[in-house]
């Protein structure tokens, strides 16, 4: 009978400390533990990400502010083709009127009759024939 007795209460006696084992096991301050050791081990590897992604911002933003910038150039030469088609122009005109002023240069230089001042010369009606410059 003691033997029966005694296995009794060894039984109660374990169960009782699986029990208190049980809760203290999931007591929630050893909970809190748990979490404090995850976010200890796993913080520092966020912050990296973290600086990683805030640096890949960075790089993104200034890749971003280039490209519209050279978008903006790009329009902005489209948008002049009007102004080199107006010193094309005035291009040609000069060169015209160079060439007109070389041509009655090298007629004054064959004249024979002086003129009476040398400072003033008579004015020189400009040519109305055009050269072809392609």
């Amino acid at each position: 009978m003691e033997d029966q007795e005694m296995q009794l209460k060894v039984r109660r006696v374990s169960d009782k400390f699986t029990e208190s084992m049980y809760v203290l096991a999931n007591e929630p301050s050893v909970a809190l533990y748990r979490l404090q050791e995850h976010v200890r081990r796993s913080l520092p590897e966020l912050v990296q990400h973290k600086t990683d992604m805030q640096s890949w911002e960075e790089q993104s933003q200034g890749a971003i502010y280039s490209v519209e910038y050279a978008c903006s150039a790009v329009k902005s030469m489209t948008n002049s083709s009007m102004y080199f088609k107006n010193i094309d122009g005035l291009l040609r005109q000069a060169i015209s009127m160079k060439e007109q002023i070389s041509i009655s240069q090298g007629r004054s230089l064959h004249d024979v009759t002086p003129s009476p001042s040398p400072l003033v010369s008579a004015p020189h009606a400009p040519s109305t024939s055009s050269w072809p410059l392609d």
